[in-house]
């Protein structure tokens, strides 16, 4: 479950990005890396000083981030999808694009407070995790003396919910979830939310009514555009990592690019 952190130093050319990389996940390394790389992409492109002092504790300046908005306009095209392409990921993707569904969960939280180990954090919640997915009867025991929530005295539970009820990053991960992802029990990963680290059990779930394709053609359309977007950004940073060393992150070279 939980990923071994070996990386004593995170690292872009000449910039040391982050004085505990070990608190840092892969994915969370490879963000901080990105980023750096995109900077400088603009210092190179003249879109940004070259005396723009570099990221502090994985922070850049606000000069630096609106640099690489410009860059990334100017670099990454991202077509319309077409029509076909819209309605083959609508008819994939129903819960998406259901109305009213509802999950009724319980969860242990991790609280992320200031000063709090975060490693030592995540490393307790993915034993909890662990121990909860083998034995599932033992998730109310442990919410009662694990979770920092007041619904741990009531073993976690958090009742009937609709993605309103929730935080948005908390949402995305029970609701509007494909067939197979649709889990019914305790969810295979942690939830990462602004209040820290969740261990989640949904307990029941009802499906929503699924909209037509006309109603949601603009969002559909939307959420394929920001895939390809995605993908562009991804294979840009790994043709800038070719470029400029790298240490403590893993990005990967790209065989095709998106750029123009």
């Amino acid at each position: 479950m939980s990923e071994t952190i070996t990386h004593t130093v995170l690292r872009v050319g000449d910039d040391i990005l982050h004085p505990h990389p070990e608190q840092l996940t892969e994915a969370e390394r490879r963000q901080v890396a990105s980023l750096a790389l995109l900077r400088l992409a603009a210092i190179e492109a003249g879109l940004l000083s070259a005396d723009d002092p570099p990221p502090q504790d994985g922070v850049m300046s606000e000069a630096a981030a609106d640099a690489i908005d410009q860059w990334l306009e100017l670099s990454i095209q991202v077509p319309d999808p077409d029509e076909q392409a819209c309605r083959r990921y609508h008819a994939a993707h129903r819960a998406k694009y259901s109305q009213g569904e509802r999950v009724r969960a319980r969860h242990i939280l991790f609280a992320v407070t200031d000063g709090v180990d975060i490693q030592a954090l995540r490393q307790r919640a993915e034993q909890v995790l662990i121990a909860v997915r083998a034995d599932p009867d033992s998730f109310a025991e442990q919410a009662r003396t694990q979770s920092n929530c007041p619904s741990g005295e009531q073993g976690g539970e958090l009742g009937w919910l609709d993605a309103a009820d929730c935080a948005p990053e908390f949402a995305r991960e029970l609701f509007g979830q494909d067939e197979s992802q649709a889990h019914i029990g305790v969810l295979p990963r942690l939830v990462h939310s602004r209040f820290g680290l969740h261990v989640v059990e949904v307990q029941e779930r009802i499906a929503g009514d699924m909209q037509p394709f006309d109603a949601v053609r603009e969002a559909v359309a939307q959420t394929l555009r920001q895939q390809t977007f995605t993908t562009a950004v991804k294979q840009a940073c790994s043709l800038l990592a070719a470029r400029h060393e790298v240490e403590g992150a893993d990005i990967d070279a790209a065989a095709s690019p998106l750029l123009q």
